[in-house]
């Protein structure tokens, strides 16, 4: 795994209760994973991959220098979204905070239920898109096209803009 210092790119998505205080409180609690380099605006989007109703989300995109490795990153973020009230309802339920890790550097990982990069980021509009705002030349290191050609290719009817 990597050594040093790497650039850890975090999404993070809330669509119950006070979606922007959660996004804050998480962004506030990242500095457990590193150094906070950039933030993205918020965007407001409907939910993805769900069948029936749920309320919008609220999603952003963060980039952090850490010195901790993929594992690790995922420990902590699961360790601030149970900080902040997080319940594991079922796949695709409706949450106060969701933290995926989306990127780490270049690493390429599948291990003790990790994958990095995140195996449905180039399918997602509602992370390409606050991802390509911070870091649109960056390259997804399985695909090897860069975040603005992903996102250019996603379907953005779901992002009701800036929030």
């Amino acid at each position: 795994m990597p050594s040093g210092l790497v650039t850890a790119y975090i999404g993070l998505g809330s669509n119950l209760g006070d979606r922007a205080v959660n996004l804050n409180g998480a962004v506030e609690r990242l500095t457990s994973v590193g150094t906070l380099t950039s933030i993205s605006s918020i965007y407001e989007t409907k939910p993805w991959g769900v069948d029936g109703y749920q309320p919008r989300y609220l999603n952003q995109v963060a980039a952090v220098n850490t010195t901790l490795d993929p594992l690790e990153v995922v420990t902590e973020l699961l360790s601030i979204e149970y900080s902040l009230g997080r319940a594991r309802d079922g796949k695709n339920a409706s949450r106060t905070l969701d933290l995926d890790l989306l990127l780490h550097g270049d690493n390429v990982l599948e291990a003790s239920g990790v994958t990095v990069p995140h195996p449905r980021l180039h399918e997602r509009a509602f992370v390409l898109v606050p991802l390509n705002e911070i870091a649109a030349e960056l390259i997804h290191p399985v695909l090897g096209r860069s975040v603005s050609e992903l996102t250019a290719e996603s379907d953005k009817s779901g992002i009701s803009g800036i929030a």
